[in-house]
């Protein structure tokens, strides 16, 4: 009888070992569905990337006004006529006369 409970036993660690460990066992199934998850949010962001894409095809062949409007902002483009005026900011922070003096003794030593 002992043996009998030693071999049953032994057979269902064998059953379970595929179930677990093998090829489609629960720890790849984990794995592939971990993996899933990952690429549909990837996907997600891809088809978002798409449909602006497209939007903005559509833009481009229907109407002028966003050829245009890529003219003056990619190309820096004017229309005759037009003065161009760039504004460039002050910056926040003046540099402070001892420090660009210490560098520049710096420089000489």
């Amino acid at each position: 009888m002992r043996i009998l409970a030693v071999v049953l036993s032994g057979l269902l660690i064998l059953i379970q070992y595929p179930l677990w460990l093998g090829k489609g066992g629960w720890l790849r199934v984990w794995e592939l569905d971990r993996q899933v998850v990952h690429q549909r949010g990837i996907n997600g962001r891809l088809s978002a990337r798409n449909e602006a894409l497209a939007a903005e095809v559509a833009d481009l062949r229907e109407g002028s006004r966003a050829v245009e409007e890529r003219a003056r902002y990619d190309l820096g483009m004017v229309r005759s006529g037009e003065i161009f005026v760039q504004i460039n900011e002050a910056p926040t922070r003046m540099p402070s006369l001892s420090g660009e003096l210490r560098t520049a003794a710096s420089r000489l030593d």
